[in-house]
């Protein structure tokens, strides 16, 4: 069994990616669950294998505490911790190939509360991957990529785990704009003249300064570019996710 738990800052898709992704891996005949850790969901695009708001109720909680529905979000990210263990039985309960964990659409419940290294942690003890999204539309602008890119390294210093990266809702972004965000993965001086093109050379500093601090130190590897509308680029970031969770090796159907 391979989990694969997908982050990445709001409105970046995440729900839709685990919908589509997983419709796209039943093709190929894998068993796939998915399982939403998002306490706050009202409506999702999949239905969910197994779910946090089982166990936790946000409504309550707010009724229950005087909770805001902001504290009542917190709150329930941190009880989804102690509903780990029957949340792992029902997972292994399913024997899949491929678990797809959707998390909360504001990344900060998940990476920087204590839950979500603990979970991210136990989950599983077989092949994990975490899966960062940088949203095509969002990270267009070379400043808002640098955002992303500082996002995704801050993911990866809170859950310490194995991570792969994609650009999504690339059918919203021109083929230029999408070559450009790569360019930018690829090649640090090019991002470095778009950023003083967007800002001048002086505003442009910190940006430079917080992206090549990022590239030196090799976290952020060059993004997958998908979309979960149109299943583009789904055979590459399969195969970017298999080579890190076991080798290459596909899962047998």
């Amino acid at each position: 069994m391979n989990v694969i738990v997908v982050v990445g800052m709001a409105g970046s898709g995440k729900s839709y990616l685990v919908s589509t992704f997983q419709d796209w891996l039943k093709l190929k005949e894998l068993n796939v669950i998915t399982v939403n850790f998002d306490p706050g969901a009202v409506n999702l695009p999949y239905n969910p294998t197994v779910d946090c708001r089982v166990f936790v109720d946000t409504q309550r909680l707010m009724e229950e505490y005087q909770l805001g529905p902001n504290g009542a979000l917190v709150m329930a990210a941190d009880l989804i911790a102690d509903h780990m263990e029957e949340i792992r039985h029902n997972i292994e309960e399913e024997a899949a190939d491929i678990v797809l964990a959707d998390t909360p659409g504001q990344l900060e419940l998940f990476a920087f509360r204590e839950s979500g290294p603990y979970i991210s942690k136990t989950i599983s003890d077989e092949g994990k991957a975490v899966l960062y999204l940088f949203d095509g539309v969002f990270s267009k602008y070379p400043t808002n990529y640098v955002s992303n890119m500082f996002m995704a390294a801050a993911v990866y210093n809170r859950l310490l785990q194995p991570q792969v990266y994609a650009i999504t809702k690339t059918d919203l972004v021109s083929e230029e704009e999408l070559d450009q965000m790569t360019a930018w993965s690829e090649d640090f001086e090019a991002l470095e003249s778009s950023l003083e093109a967007q800002l001048g050379e002086t505003a442009s500093l910190i940006n430079r300064d917080l992206a090549r601090a990022i590239s030196q130190a090799g976290l952020i590897s060059e993004p997958t570019p998908v979309s979960a509308k149109t299943f583009t680029g789904f055979v590459e970031l399969y195969a970017a996710l298999t080579r890190i969770l076991s080798g290459g090796e596909e899962p047998t159907p």
